[in-house]
């Protein structure tokens, strides 16, 4: 069984939209969310990181990425 994966990213970060397509390429399962016009998504991705740096993949509960490849946008 795989576990459901949640990004938090922006649509003005490039970053987001490479992980983004690297996710769909793998066939991996996730739910999106946009903080630039989610504030409740942005207040779970600053209590669950502590910052503002997209991308973030969070699998179970657990962030497993931060940026993509070394590469982040602040929002």
């Amino acid at each position: 069984m795989t576990s459901l994966l949640h990004l938090y990213g922006a649509a003005s970060c490039p970053f987001t939209t490479e992980l983004r397509e690297h996710l769909e390429w793998e066939g991996r399962m996730f739910v999106e969310y946009d903080v630039e016009s989610d504030p409740a998504a942005r207040a779970r991705l600053e209590s669950i990181t502590g910052s503002r740096s997209v991308p973030v993949l969070v699998e179970d509960g657990r962030v497993v990425t931060i940026a993509w490849r070394g590469r982040a946008c602040q929002v």
